[in-house]
């Protein structure tokens, strides 16, 4: 399908609920994506949807699924009258808990349930809210094969299946469990795929689950959102930090998202950010999900300038009027690349993309341009300020001017001294001139040492150091051999 002029959603066949939702909401008018996947998701046809990340694929399907769905509603208590009857899949536990929410208010005028279940929380609250019944799951695709084999999770009724951010859900570690949330599923279902990018490969799999789909391209597969400033400065791996500080500082910028390959990198960078003096927060795998919540809410509260992740934060994520992204590692997969700097320039706004980029990246910039069909113009950045000289921690486990020997301890005591006063040095205790005087020999002794003289006389043959026998008294008189007459 073509792409098409927006529309107002007031020229969409939508229940009165969910239009008054939608207007809560402050949506107007309808974007590309919207406006083609929105009338073949009502009249019930399967659908291909690409389109670049923050377009607005959450409300192009979740406003016809529960259009489709009011023909259940009830507002019975019975959980029975409530079985699940749409799944929405996705990739990682942040974006399920976001999709989950608009879902919600979406629906919010209407008696259909929803709820979310993702790993890395404790089951039984999820497993109290399914047993009162809910027509919406949102469910990360582990999570729900527990509560599938719980048998918490009854899948026998659904009818509509969205797949969301598909390419990563049909990437090679989501695809068994993938398959096996599928044969839980009616053969009679509608099944709608969303990402942003979609491999030829891609494509030929997601084919296979879907019954003559409707493919909607509204922008040119892997492409970056116009209204996004991309900028690649080439420089050393020490200048990384500075070069974040400097961009923020001339661009004026107040939030940003910083992009790592590691999840071992993404804390230590956090961490030697945040002694710049910039509030800095991280997000990861290994953080606890509870751990992993409070980072984003802090960040879109404002509480911090800057969230360091990894690509568990580059999908999908909607936090509205972050100006800018740094990629501080060039990602190892070019797809990445289109969905890290998606979470700034969302929804029309202007953002800003900053890569930083080495000379060992040359590889990985190859194969960026190749996605993105372009020669990347790489620049160099001017610092106005100087290298921090001295044992400067790089977050990496490493000190800068060990090399050269730049090492100012008498500098650091005196900071030190002057944070801690405690612990300046008492005045210096006076010293004995004794313990400075030159060794001198002792005299020749005539006779010997009183230990030589007081030794044992030696015997011939034995050292006179070796302590001889002592006699013991028997406790028992050994019994006389001889025989009695």
């Amino acid at each position: 399908m073509t792409e098409t002029a927006l529309q107002p959603y007031s020229s969409l066949a939508l229940a009165e609920p969910l239009k008054r939702a939608v207007a809560d909401m402050g949506y107007e008018n309808m974007t590309p994506i919207q406006a083609q996947a929105i009338p073949v998701v009502l009249a019930g046809q399967d659908v291909m949807g690409a389109a670049q990340t923050g377009t607005g694929k959450t409300a192009a399907f979740s406003l016809p699924l529960l259009q489709r769905l009011l023909k259940h509603e009830t507002a019975s208590l019975s959980p029975a009258r409530h079985p699940v009857r749409a799944l929405v899949l996705l990739p990682t536990r942040e974006l399920a808990v976001q999709v989950a929410d608009q879902v919600k208010q979406y629906a919010k005028y209407t008696h259909l349930r929803s709820a979310v279940v993702f790993g890395g929380m404790d089951m039984k609250p999820q497993t109290e809210e399914l047993r009162k019944g809910v027509e919406v799951l949102v469910a990360t695709p582990g999570r729900l094969l527990d509560h599938i084999e719980a048998k918490t999770a009854v899948l026998n009724q659904v009818e509509y299946v969205v797949l969301d951010e598909a390419d990563r859900m049909l990437d090679i570690g989501f695809l068994p469990d993938l398959q096996r949330i599928l044969n839980y599923l009616p053969r009679s279902r509608t099944t709608l795929l969303f990402s942003a990018t979609f491999s030829p490969e891609i494509k030929r799999l997601a084919e296979s689950y879907l019954q003559n789909p409707v493919l909607i391209e509204v922008a040119r597969p892997n492409a970056t959102a116009a209204t996004v400033e991309q900028h690649f400065y080439l420089l050393d791996d020490d200048d990384k930090r500075r070069a974040i500080r400097q961009v923020l500082k001339d661009k004026q910028l107040r939030q940003a998202f910083v992009f790592c390959n590691s999840k071992l990198g993404t804390a230590r960078l956090a961490r030697a950010l945040e002694r710049d003096g910039l509030k800095t927060t991280a997000l990861h795998g290994d953080k606890s999900q509870d751990e992993r919540l409070k980072s984003l809410e802090a960040f879109k509260q404002g509480e911090v300038d800057l969230l360091v992740a990894t690509d568990v934060a580059a999908r999908g994520l909607d936090i509205k009027d972050v100006p800018a992204v740094f990629n501080y590692d060039v990602p190892f997969h070019a797809e990445d690349y289109v969905h890290r700097i998606g979470r700034t320039g969302r929804a029309g706004a202007s953002g800003v993309a900053v890569t930083l980029v080495t000379k060992a990246d040359q590889r990985l910039m190859g194969e960026l341009e190749k996605l993105l069909k372009t020669k990347i113009e790489v620049e160099h950045l001017q610092f106005e300020e100087e290298r921090p000289r001295g044992r400067q921690n790089d977050g990496r486990r490493r000190w800068q001017g060990e090399e050269t020997g730049d090492v100012r301890d008498d500098v650091r005591r005196e900071r030190s001294e002057r944070r801690y006063p405690e612990r300046r040095a008492a005045a210096p205790a006076p010293v004995d001139p004794f313990f400075n005087q030159p060794y001198e020999a002792p005299e020749a002794q005539e006779e010997a040492p009183a230990w030589e003289q007081k030794g044992r006389p030696a015997r011939a043959g034995v050292s006179a150091n070796i302590k001889p026998k002592r006699k013991v008294a028997a406790l028992f008189k050994a019994p006389d051999s001889t025989p009695q007459t």
